[in-house]
């Protein structure tokens, strides 16, 4: 009798979990699942985002965007953009974790300076960049006038916008994976690095053969971190090139807003947004394989 008394008062008691997660459950379905299903169905259409006709067009935005010259000019930046960030973010944030980690009582100090830049949002840290590249006045032309040298037009050469963007993402993300590999080097046992060095192990020997392997897992999540994040980069170019000279800068994410908002064309699209959907699932995927075989031998 007790028993049954005790079971009847726990069932209520049960549900309590799952009535806590229904706020989330709500929010998730409303704000993430419910507008990505309905994103399927608006790439099908000749939808421009405010009038209440949807003429449905079936593949017709899909077959138009491989047909696009402009498609495959953002590809190319995309995908350039996408593999320098990655190369030169982890190079020098893994340089500014060694450098940091050899401190002894300055570490947080240093640590907090390289760190600051990723504070400062994208736009922020594009206007701020704008100014100092400036072909007139902008600082940078000012020292390099000083010293002799003529002034570079940073952000309206074709050849040099790109990588000044680059140049500008580097600074400000690296001191966020500088961070994480920080925490990883400080997983690394002190004790193997001690006996490599009675050992007489050189300093590189050193990083080749204990810090690299240990840090596969380090690697595998910066690496997945910042391909996303050359992939979908978008700030940056708004406020620093806007797609331009021409359309030397533009990616797949500016091309996206440009099309959708600016040209009316809200299911081509609403298309594009699909295909790089697509397209960084399987990068992210692709090098989450890769860089996990590494994790397994080491």
């Amino acid at each position: 009798m007790v028993r049954n008394l005790i079971a009847r008062k726990k069932k209520p008691l049960m549900f309590i979990p799952y009535w806590l997660c229904l706020p989330a459950i709500v929010l998730f379905v409303g704000f993430v699942l419910v507008p990505s299903i309905s994103s399927i169905y608006y790439s099908l259409t000749s939808w421009d985002g405010i009038s209440k006709n949807m003429t449905f067009i079936g593949l017709r935005n899909y077959k138009d965007i491989f047909r696009s010259e402009r498609f495959w000019n953002s590809v190319r930046n995309t995908l350039f953009f996408t593999i320098a960030l990655t190369l030169f973010e982890n190079v020098v944030a893994l340089s500014l974790a060694l450098l940091v980690d050899k401190l002894r009582r300055t570490q947080t100090l240093f640590r907090s300076l390289f760190y600051l830049p990723n504070l400062l949002s994208g736009i922020v840290t594009g206007y701020i960049w704008v100014a100092l590249m400036n072909y007139t006045f902008g600082v940078i032309n000012q020292v390099f006038n000083s010293i002799g040298l003529p002034s570079v037009d940073w952000l309206g050469n074709p050849d040099l916008a790109l990588w000044s963007v680059i140049f500008v993402m580097v600074w400000k993300g690296s001191g966020y994976y500088m961070i994480i590999y920080t925490a990883g080097l400080s997983g690394i046992p002190k004790e193997l690095i001690e006996a490599s060095q009675i050992d007489g192990a050189s300093g590189w020997r050193q990083f080749i053969s204990i810090t690299m392997p240990l840090l596969a897992s380090t690697f595998t999540i910066n690496l997945t971190l910042s391909l996303i994040s050359g992939l979908r980069i978008f700030d940056q170019i708004v406020a620093m090139t806007s797609g331009g000279p021409g359309f030397a800068t533009e990616t797949i994410t500016y091309q996206i807003f440009t099309v959708a908002f600016s040209e009316g064309k809200q299911g081509y699209g609403t298309a594009l947004a699909i295909l790089l959907f697509t397209i960084t699932m399987v990068f992210t995927g692709l090098q989450s394989w890769v860089t996990r075989r590494f994790e397994v031998e080491a």
